[in-house]
């Protein structure tokens, strides 16, 4: 975590020693869900919260934020009671909860300083169960989204930044899944199907770190289905934007071996991604 956000969450927290005693005193024992708090001050349970969040019982940690709001939802503690239910479920890895408390806090304290961590944390309950690149995608998408509102909303805050690298992070990762599918198809001599994947990210993921390796993969698919042109084009990108990559030491070989080049000709897909290479409107 950032020293910024690590600053956040202690000024949120605000967790004394004088509270965490005052906390144990007011309940004992371990935590009863069925026990009527009514008679309790939202102040005493906040402090509950506090206490569980520190102990990193975190899903109890949220019930007692939960119940100040529920129980003094116009008191002064409701509104950072929400926000700390949203810290405290993403501790517990509870996505989908912190989630629905985060977005709470948006939709009812859009102009509030914490609106930013707010929304930050709602980026975060996608983003960090992008874990691996076999998994289903939509949720890569929806990290984008909300981080991109992060930094398109928010552009002061200090999330801002984490954001930002967050975002291009996520990119990459849709990339890697092109990538793996169309290696796939590669190695099963689906070379139409590879083609298609790795044009992906050429096309819409250029920034990423895979480009190089596509445009690598383009000139050994184009070569099996003997679209010599293409190809060539595709090795003259590489050459053009990543001339001192291994990959294109390999694209150079492979060609090399069947007496051709790296060079750009006709008026294919390729062809116009290298015009605008030249013309600088191309990474």
């Amino acid at each position: 975590m950032r020293a910024g956000l690590a600053d956040r969450i202690r000024r949120l927290i605000a967790v004394t020693l004088v509270s965490l005693v005052a906390a144990c005193g007011v309940f004992e024992g371990p935590v009863d869900r069925d026990e009527n708090l009514e008679g309790y001050t939202a102040q005493q349970i906040f402090e509950r919260g506090e206490f569980e969040l520190e102990r990193s019982r975190f899903d109890d940690s949220a019930y007692f934020f939960s119940e100040v709001e529920r129980l003094y939802p116009y008191s002064t503690l409701a509104k950072r009671a929400l926000i700390m239910q949203a810290y405290a479920y993403h501790q517990g890895k509870d996505y989908e909860d912190s989630r629905g408390a985060a977005q709470r806090y948006i939709d009812f304290y859009p102009t509030d300083e914490d609106a930013a961590y707010a929304q930050y944390l709602l980026a975060l309950s996608y983003y960090d169960q992008i874990d691996e690149v076999g998994r289903d995608q939509g949720l890569t998408f929806q990290a984008l989204q909300s981080l991109r509102r992060v930094i398109e909303v928010y552009p002061d805050s200090e999330y801002a930044t984490s954001a930002i690298l967050k975002f291009d992070l996520a990119f990459d990762h849709l990339a890697s899944k092109e990538m793996e599918i169309g290696r796939y198809y590669l190695r099963r001599k689906h070379y139409t199907s590879a083609i298609n994947r790795f044009r992906v990210v050429v096309e819409d993921f250029q920034t990423t770190t895979h480009t190089p390796e596509a445009l690598h993969r383009l000139v050994e698919a184009y070569l099996s289905l003997g679209l010599v042109t293409e190809a060539q084009t595709a090795a003259a990108i590489l050459g053009y934007n990543y001339q001192s990559t291994d990959w294109y030491d390999d694209s150079y070989r492979l060609l090399a071996s069947r007496g051709l080049e790296p060079k750009s000709s006709g008026d294919s897909w390729l062809a116009q991604i290298y015009r605008q290479s030249i013309q600088g409107h191309w990474l």
